[in-house]
């Protein structure tokens, strides 16, 4: 299998399945001398895991599968410092329930990878979906942890939050409720209303999409190349493995094609020390495929969860005298899932913009003197 790795010169390769014996990353082109905490790492973790709520109360959102998420740095630092070499981190499983998925053997989920994964490899691994499963962004997460801290050092701020879920948008934009309500919403009001229809659709067995705004700040202007690495396409990319994410736009998004040039422009002026400022930012922080200094704003659409406790038409595979046919059956899909992944999938959309960013401001230190 390929694909299983990020970047350039700041390395991001994923390992493990949902249902194996752990996960892990491996980090290469860390700077050496940058200070890696633990603490920190886990702190990333602890906010996409699963079992929890934001508040620490029950959500309607979350699965209930249960796990602790401890990371364990196996080598790359030392006394608290990256030392330029490799660095591993490890998260073991330790909640699988395989049984769950014995109905999965010959038949394929609706809206999952089964069928897609099996015409690849010609086999899969059922049990909650091997590497195609969402666990697999827990390793993201903790490279992300250690992206942003290379990040620290310029400083560059990530903040991702759900902007839209369950049909309810968020009237307004307070920064401090991302962290006040069980939707990761960037307002509690908006919040309450979006966890009231998830716990409707829980309870009738069906799941939510939404949308999810992340905004970067900070990034200087020049980071991105010009052709086919713009820092908007490698963002993108990131996005779009997320397995969830079906669709992102940056700035005016997909609204500019209605606007015209003298207002989908942004701008420029400058402030009293004569710097170059944009009066407006349609183009979401990004010119040409390189940062204009502007703040970084897209957005990203999140489909609803696949995994419904409710019938559904598929169809199975059957194996006879090394011929594969299919047949038309049903599935009641069983297990711990989701039921919508917004507050979940904010901390990976964190993650994985910082595992860019990261890269592209070190490629940034090798393209001038």
């Amino acid at each position: 299998m390929s694909g299983n790795t990020i970047g350039e010169i700041f390395r991001v390769t994923t390992f493990g399945e949902s249902h194996g014996a752990g996960l892990g990353t491996v980090i290469d082109g860390c700077p050496a001398g940058i200070a890696i905490s633990a603490v920190r790492i886990q702190a990333a973790l602890d906010r996409r895991k699963p079992g929890i709520s934001v508040t620490g109360k029950k959500s309607a959102a979350v699965t209930t599968r249960s796990e602790a998420d401890t990371v364990e740095i196996l080598s790359g630092v030392f006394n608290g410092i990256s030392e330029g070499t490799p660095i591993a981190l490890l998260i073991r499983n330790t909640s699988q329930h395989s049984g769950d998925y014995d109905n999965l053997v010959h038949t394929f989920r609706p809206g999952h990878a089964d069928y897609t994964y099996s015409q690849k490899y010609g086999f899969r691994d059922h049990r909650g979906g091997g590497r195609s499963s969402g666990r697999e962004t827990a390793a993201r997460v903790a490279a992300g942890a250690v992206a942003q801290m290379i990040l620290d050092t310029v400083p560059v701020s990530v903040k991702a939050y759900t902007l839209r879920a369950a049909g309810i948008s968020c009237s307004e934009i307070i920064p401090g409720d991302t962290e006040r309500n069980t939707l990761r919403a960037a307002d509690c009001k908006a919040a309450a209303a979006m966890e009231a229809r998830i716990e409707v659709l829980r309870k009738n067995g069906d799941s939510a999409g939404g949308i999810i705004e992340c905004r970067i700040s900070g990034v200087p202007a020049g980071l991105g190349e010009p052709v086919f690495c713009k820092l908007d396409a490698e963002l993108a990319k990131a996005m779009l493995s997320i397995g969830a994410v079906k669709g992102i736009e940056f700035g005016a998004g997909f609204a500019a094609a209605d606007l015209n040039g003298s207002t989908d422009n942004d701008f420029m002026c400058t402030d009293k020390t004569g710097t170059p400022l944009f009066r407006t930012n349609n183009a979401g922080g990004v010119l040409g495929g390189i940062s204009s200094g502007n703040d970084i704003i897209f957005r990203i659409a999140v489909k609803p969860v696949p995994s419904i406790l409710r019938r559904q038409q598929t169809v199975s595979e059957k194996k006879q005298n090394s011929q594969t046919t299919f047949e038309e059956s049903d599935l009641l899909i069983e297990g711990r899932h989701d039921v919508c992944l917004c507050p979940r999938i904010v901390p990976v959309a964190e993650a994985m913009s910082a595992i860019v960013l990261a890269d592209m401001y070190l490629r940034q230190r090798s393209s001038r003197i």
